[in-house]
């Protein structure tokens, strides 16, 4: 559910308001409790003319992403990743006890967390997880998106910066990876091919590049051990995570790792993306909202992935983007949200806000990064599209029902978690009341706040983890 506040957080910063029937009349609610998608698209919020201060220079932006990327080689086999976690937690061990020492000399009590966390620690663990990439970095990323109130401040802080901090590779060992999956003669297949990546993350690097036929293209390749290092590598981390003690009982972080680890395996199989880019590809072609890259088979492989080139603005380096523009975006993304679950079943369930990009020269949203993608079972669709109307109409039991046939109770709760978890269902369910033409104000909202006042009581009174579907859709 944390989630959730962390979506209706940076969607309330980019809009003041959001019209309920923008978001889809999808929360049309029909004579048996649930949510319906409606095939018509917003056309209040289509822009006629595009905003002059739309059309932001990203030239600036791309030098520095590529200004600030480090190269170094990934590590590759088991042995040596599992070296690289040791001596990390040997390194934060023993900077913990020479700071401890130091602090009870000086009369201090400091706490176990403290010693841990320390701002020399952060930066420790911050540099090793963007060199090791793969799990390391991609399990930084995936708790960075709980909400602040759930992890220790120190811990955020390091979750965040490492969102986007991965490393580059080397050339020779990008060379290597690309004469392994395209062939010894991998550079006769573009015209032209930009050795720095515009942008390197946990799994892979993208490169700018263009086919001899003129088209310009991404080439997404992934980082060589990787893949094959998941098991070990996520063994390694909950070792590390589970000893620090750092993070709440109510998190479930074996049931974490266990998601973590399925979602990995499919993030490292390339042609499994390709094929979700190309299902999207097809769902949205008669979308006007939307664009979705076009993958390039003949350049693709388990570990290589060609696809045209997006030339869109990430959405949240839109600040000079009118409000109109801002609303156009939020309400579309947030309707497709809804048709993912509705009506399409399946889901890009990645939430990291670099993968739409807003396109001033042709008013779309462009959408990146379709490794997560996973289907919804038509049972769980149905119970989740009831919890969300019974949300929407402030219905307790209905909402308390289905939350226990979904799994998120068991119904062996206290009255207050109950209670809680009840009252966040309910709260996220306010902005699509009331009026499908009246806007809801984003601006002035408590929605985020009111749920954050049950963190706290739901983590330490949890019975059970939450389904496996919404590991990946929350």
């Amino acid at each position: 559910m944390t989630a959730n506040i962390m979506k209706l957080d940076n969607l309330a910063r980019m809009c003041c308001s959001i019209r309920a029937s923008g978001i889809a009349q999808s929360l049309r609610v029909s004579p048996v409790p649930m949510i319906s998608v409606s095939k018509k698209y917003s056309t209040k919020s289509t822009i006629k003319s595009v905003d002059s201060n739309d059309n932001l220079e990203d030239k600036d932006i791309e030098k520095g992403k590529k200004d600030a990327l480090k190269s170094s080689s990934v590590p590759t086999s088991r042995i040596s990743r599992l070296f690289h976690y040791g001596s990390l937690a040997a390194g934060v061990g023993m900077n913990a006890a020479a700071k401890g020492i130091s602090e009870v000399a000086k009369g201090n009590s400091p706490t176990w967390k403290s010693l841990i966390l320390s701002d020399s620690n952060i930066d420790r663990i911050t540099n090793k997880f963007s060199k090791m990439r793969g799990v390391a970095l991609k399990i930084g990323q995936l708790l960075s998106f709980q909400d602040e109130k759930v992890l220790p401040k120190e811990l955020y802080e390091i979750l965040s910066r490492v969102q986007n901090s991965a490393n580059h590779m080397p050339q020779r060992q990008l060379e290597k990876v690309m004469a392994k999956e395209l062939g010894a003669d991998w550079k006769s297949k573009f015209s032209k091919f930009e050795k720095v990546p515009m942008a390197a993350a946990s799994i892979g690097q993208v490169h700018a590049a263009e086919l001899p036929d003129g088209q310009r293209v991404v080439v997404k390749i992934q980082y060589p051990g990787v893949k094959e290092s998941i098991d070990s590598d996520l063994n390694s981390l909950l070792m590390l995570l589970t000893a620090s003690s750092l993070l709440p009982k109510g998190l479930f972080l074996d049931k974490t790792i266990a998601n973590a680890r399925t979602e990995l395996k499919w993030e490292c199989d390339y042609k499994r993306e390709a094929g979700a880019l190309q299902k999207f590809e097809a769902l949205l072609k008669d979308d006007p909202a939307f664009e979705v890259p076009h993958v390039f088979p003949e350049y693709t492989t388990d570990s290589v992935i060609t696809m045209t080139r997006m030339e869109g603005t990430e959405i949240m380096k839109l600040p000079k983007a009118s409000q109109e523009t801002k609303n156009f975006i939020s309400e579309n993304i947030m309707r497709l949200c809804l048709e993912e679950i509705a009506t399409f079943k399946y889901m890009q369930t990645d939430p990291n806000w670099a993968n739409f990009l807003y396109n001033c020269k042709t008013n779309k949203v462009e959408l990146l990064d379709f490794g997560a993608s996973r289907p919804f079972a038509e049972d769980f669709t149905l119970k989740y599209r009831k919890l969300l109307t019974y949300a929407t109409l402030e219905d307790r039991r209905g909402a308390y029902e289905m939350s226990v046939q979904l799994g998120y109770l068991t119904g062996l709760e206290s009255q207050s978690m109950k209670d809680a978890h009840v009252d966040s269902v309910l709260t996220l369910g306010e902005p699509f009341r009331g009026d499908f033409d009246k806007p809801f104000d984003f601006k002035d909202q408590t929605v985020s706040d009111r749920i954050r006042g049950n963190i706290g009581l739901m983590l330490n009174e949890r019975l059970c983890p939450p389904p496996e579907e919404t590991y990946s859709l929350h």
